[in-house]
């Protein structure tokens, strides 16, 4: 395939792809790796909101279940209780607002779909831990973004092995891709999933060649904000990693990507504005 689509359709609303769009993360969580995204008063979600829309987030992404390597499992009901609260006080508080679930779980995607007012699901799993998911997605026909994880979140760091990490991820990619064309779903993002069963050396193989992520046709999310991959590797930690998550956010749009997501909007956005001046 050649030539990515221009357009995401969000529920009516259109993200234009020509200029790469910054998606910020609300974790409603006790537990995520970098504590300055962690959101757990309804007052704090809607400051957060506020201030990522105001400094030019496209996207709100809304999560509840901790992904961090070890991360401790929760039930569908908890996290049900965190996140579709804090959708419907988003949409409703900012109607304009495009809203992301993260999830990957079928039954939390739909309802916040179809009763809390988000736009698109972030399945962290790739239709791998819920077998209702892609058909969810079919039928519902909203934009859906497909992240490769190897493994699950308590044992995803456990030496993941590939023959060529980049390579491997791509014919994941074709499998998924080709069934939910199929099936009629038209918005899909690709996601590669840095530090999602991967070392820091297959994070940095895929970032050398993100621009091979194009052959998929598809719009490209990555995610590097305040990761393992810059902290370990500068031997800081994740509260002072913003500084290299700039830096590779700028290759990373340099290389093709569409979507960032980050914990920290207005330096993201400010990395877009930078490279579209030089054409990237």
């Amino acid at each position: 395939m050649t030539g990515k689509p221009r357009y995401i359709n969000a529920g009516g609303k259109l993200l234009d792809l020509e200029t790469p769009k910054v998606m910020g993360i609300l974790n409603i969580t006790t537990d995520s790796f970098y504590k300055g995204s962690r959101y757990n008063s309804d007052e704090d979600i809607l400051k957060a909101a506020d201030r990522m829309l105001s400094e030019g987030a496209d996207i709100l992404d809304v999560g509840g279940y901790s992904s961090r390597p070890g991360a401790t499992d929760i039930s569908k009901e908890e996290e049900s209780i965190r996140v579709l609260k804090s959708i419907k006080l988003i949409s409703s508080e900012f109607p304009d607002a495009i809203i992301s679930i993260d999830t990957f779980r079928a039954d939390i995607a739909r309802a916040a779909i179809l009763e809390c007012g988000a736009h698109i699901i972030n399945d962290i799993s790739g239709g791998e831990a819920d077998t209702e998911m892609f058909p969810l997605v079919e039928k519902l026909k909203v934009p859906y973004i497909l992240m490769h994880m190897k493994g699950a979140p308590g044992n995803m760091q456990n030496n993941p092995v590939y023959d060529d990490v980049v390579a491997d991820i791509l014919k994941w990619f074709g499998e998924r891709i080709f069934r939910l064309q199929s099936a009629g779903v038209k918005d899909i993002i690709i996601d590669p999933g840095f530090g999602f069963g991967k070392t820091t050396e297959h994070n940095f193989e895929m970032l050398r060649r993100l621009s091979d992520f194009s052959v998929a046709g598809l719009p490209l999310l990555v995610g590097l904000s305040r990761k393992g991959m810059i902290w370990k590797t500068l031997e800081v930690t994740a509260d002072e990693a913003l500084n290299g998550t700039s830096v590779l956010n700028a290759l990373a749009l340099a290389n093709g990507a569409d979507i960032l997501r980050v914990h920290d909007v207005k330096e993201a956005v400010q990395a877009v504005r930078l490279l579209q001046k030089i054409g990237k």
